[in-house]
């Protein structure tokens, strides 16, 4: 017996023992993550944001696809959306009121439209700072003074400029659509997995906004909250879809012509391939090629 009980024996004992607790130290570390892996897909539990945000879905604008279009009737809609909702709180710096005629607004109209903004001005004769009747030159003013009076207003948050809003953000336009339309409760089952994840107060629960919680308060409210000129029924629905479109617009209004333009591109340069073969064809054909011995 005592011969069986050798310095090795018990090295190699010891050596077991040991490499049984590593396993069991690793069996007790990862077996929760490959059961959180099977049961979520990935390895750590998701948070209340990843398991509860939402994408927008793909939205029918005229303007999708290849061979899409503007509506300017949508536009126009979209702009009095914006003008009569969203302007009280965002600016759109990057558009001129002149650029509006690009939306179906005449002349007159869009003077008109321009002359009853109040922009920043200077007083010609002491050099203060003042203000004046918009000009179809001038830019949509903010609607604030500076980024401080913007927070200040706004529950600390300041509101973004909608410009390039449908660039800035993933899926844009679907994206600003789902946004206005998806605020309400928060469901039963996250209060439920998630406790601690109440709205806090002055923010607004909306799953389409990256950590579910949004500053902004429903923009959109009832029904008929904007008179369309051309009669279209102001459903929220149909607001969100028009605002949407005009943001996309502002963003890139030169789109439909971008497309249209790499279209025209696409057709000469096919001709172009063919008349180059062509060509080659024409200018090589009395040259005959010279026979090999083989």
């Amino acid at each position: 017996m005592r011969q069986l009980i050798t310095p090795r024996v018990i090295a190699f004992a010891v050596g077991m023992l040991f490499a049984l607790a590593v396993l069991w130290a690793l069996l007790q570390g990862v077996g929760p993550a490959f059961s959180t892996l099977a049961k979520y897909g990935r390895f750590t539990e998701p948070t209340a944001e990843q398991g509860f945000h939402e994408y927008p879905a793909k939205r029918d604008f005229s303007f999708n696809g290849p061979f899409g279009k503007w509506d300017t009737l949508q536009l126009q809609r979209g702009l009095k959306v914006y003008d009569e909702v969203c302007a009280a709180c965002h600016s759109l710096k990057f558009v001129a009121f002149r650029d509006l005629s690009a939306l179906g607004l005449s002349e007159g109209q869009v003077k008109a439209y321009a002359s009853k903004k109040v922009v920043p001005g200077i007083d010609p004769v002491t050099g203060e700072v003042t203000t004046r009747p918009g000009l179809p030159t001038d830019y949509f003013p903010s609607p604030y003074p500076n980024a401080v009076a913007a927070a200040a207003a706004n529950n600390n948050a300041i509101p973004p400029d909608l410009s390039l809003i449908t660039k800035a953000r993933k899926d844009g336009v679907n994206y600003v659509a789902a946004l206005l339309t998806g605020y309400g409760p928060q469901p039963a089952e996250l209060l439920k997995k998630f406790p601690d994840s109440k709205t806090p107060p002055g923010l607004h629960y909306n799953p389409y906004f990256a950590n579910l919680n949004l500053a902004m308060a429903p923009p959109l409210t009832a029904e008929g909250q904007v008179t369309f000129d051309d009669g279209t029924k102001a459903t929220i629905p149909q607001m969100a879809n028009d605002v949407a479109a005009f943001l996309a617009w502002t963003a890139e209004p030169q789109l439909v012509k971008r497309r249209q333009t790499g279209w025209a591109v696409m057709v000469f340069l096919l001709f172009a391939t063919v008349l180059a073969y062509m060509s080659k064809q024409q200018i090589w054909s009395a040259v005959k090629p010279k026979k090999t011995k083989g």
